[in-house]
């Protein structure tokens, strides 16, 4: 099944989980976990010395709040974008959260995820 087939409801229940997760290992700061679940592309294009020094000097990668809200879903192609609004346990103001999903080899997998 290709997962832009899927109700908001069904997307939601595969993506928060793994929002979640995402946000927990950014903000301990625990690489190997953050990217177990990407897709074979984004983990190769993951540079991990870099990733690794992201984690070590940004304040909000490492104090991100689980408080955060839903914002819609767009589909393209074989993939859904889930918007979230995210926020800091250590900064004033929000953040456009933004998890990009698919399937590869018949699993879910993290295609892109950022923080703007």
């Amino acid at each position: 099944m290709n997962i832009v087939e899927k109700s908001d409801e069904e997307i939601r229940a595969l993506a928060d989980p793994l929002w979640r997760e995402l946000l927990r290992y950014s903000n301990e700061g625990k690489y190997g976990d953050f990217v177990q679940k990407f897709s074979r592309s984004l983990a190769l294009a993951m540079n991990q010395v870099v990733v690794n020094h992201q984690f070590a000097n940004s304040e909000l990668a490492r104090n991100l709040s689980e408080d955060f809200d839903p914002l819609g879903i767009i589909r393209r192609g074989e993939h859904v974008t889930v918007l979230y609004r995210q926020r800091s346990t250590r900064k004033e103001g929000e953040w456009l959260g933004r998890l990009v999903l698919g399937y590869e080899d018949g699993q879910v997998r993290i295609f892109g995820a950022s923080i703007f």
